[in-house]
């Protein structure tokens, strides 16, 4: 997995927002979350995503506070 900072996820209305992100994988976006009170949170999750062949996230309670955090999923494009 690798971080890279994005000039805008649209998520202006509840800094800060980060995404998750893979070919093959359904993408998250996550806003209103905190990098230093959520961070193991944030880790639950990256775990959680990167277990599943598809990236999707089927029991959400792993990801703690992140859950409610959750602005959007977007299933994985078809391979082809």
């Amino acid at each position: 997995m690798e971080l890279v900072p994005a000039d805008c996820l649209g998520a202006c209305g509840e800094p800060t927002a980060l995404a998750l992100q893979d070919a093959g994988r359904a993408t998250y976006l996550f806003a209103g979350v905190s990098p230093v009170n959520d961070i193991e949170d944030i880790v639950s999750t990256c775990r959680l995503y990167l277990s599943s062949p598809e990236g999707r996230i089927v029991d959400a309670r792993p990801c703690g506070r992140l859950r409610f955090c959750l602005k959007g999923r977007i299933p994985a494009l078809p391979a082809g």
